[in-house]
């Protein structure tokens, strides 16, 4: 009666700790795709002004020259 009780018991709390794994790992992979799509969002418009910046810079020191030269 009581080892039936307790495997019961036992049976119950494997069931508890698979849902919690389950949920676990959904919120895990959550964070991981949130992590990545805000790393990716943030650094490729770093990286495209790392390349805009001193191509625009160029640009107004070209026509500044140009206006100067007038």
């Amino acid at each position: 009666n009581m080892d039936q009780e307790l495997e019961v018991r036992l049976k119950a709390q494997d069931e508890k700790l698979e849902q919690i794994y389950v949920s676990v790992e959904k919120t895990r992979k959550y964070f991981l795709f949130t992590m990545v799509s805000t790393l990716v969002f943030f650094l490729v418009p770093v990286i495209g002004l790392m390349f805009a910046i001193p191509a625009l810079l160029d640009s107004l020191s070209t026509t500044s020259q140009m206006i100067n030269g007038l």
